[in-house]
């Protein structure tokens, strides 16, 4: 698991000094990282979610190595919202270019929550990372409702 992690936040920080135009050569590659970036990060909190709902035995371990991911992957897809990506295969919704601020608002609040998350499921608090999670799950919300479609 801490290679994975390795990994991931070798992969972030690699993405993060590129700009954001060397980084795809088609709006259809950025399309199918975001997505992917997205889905690795929501398969992970899904699984912080399970726990804090009591879907499944809660593993203070198992949280804190997925409340790591989950944060190393909430930087990931934001550079992959460029110019020519509103098109083809997307749920993303016209605001994100329209309203760029405050997608970039809840791009950063994202980041915050998920880092305060991973830092909550690192003492291994079941009662605190129910609270952490359910902010960071708001987070989530209310981007998805401005800037996704169904």
């Amino acid at each position: 698991m801490k290679k994975l992690v390795t990994l991931v936040l070798a992969v972030a920080a690699a993405t993060l000094t590129l700009p954001a135009s060397a980084q795809f050569a088609k709006p259809e590659d950025a399309i199918k990282y975001r997505k992917a970036a997205l889905t690795v990060m929501a398969a992970h909190f899904g699984r912080i979610g399970a726990m804090t709902s009591g879907k499944a035995p809660f593993d203070a371990k198992a949280a804190a190595e997925n409340a790591e991911i989950v944060a190393a992957m909430s930087k990931l897809p934001w550079a992959a919202f460029g110019e020519g990506t509103d098109k083809g295969e997307t749920k993303a919704k016209p605001e994100i270019w329209k309203e760029q601020a405050k997608f970039k608002e809840g791009h950063e609040k994202l980041v915050g929550e998920t880092m305060k998350l991973a830092a909550v499921a690192k003492t291994g608090n079941q009662d605190n990372l129910k609270l952490a999670f359910s902010s960071t799950a708001g987070t989530c919300k209310s981007c998805h409702d401005a800037f996704r479609d169904k």
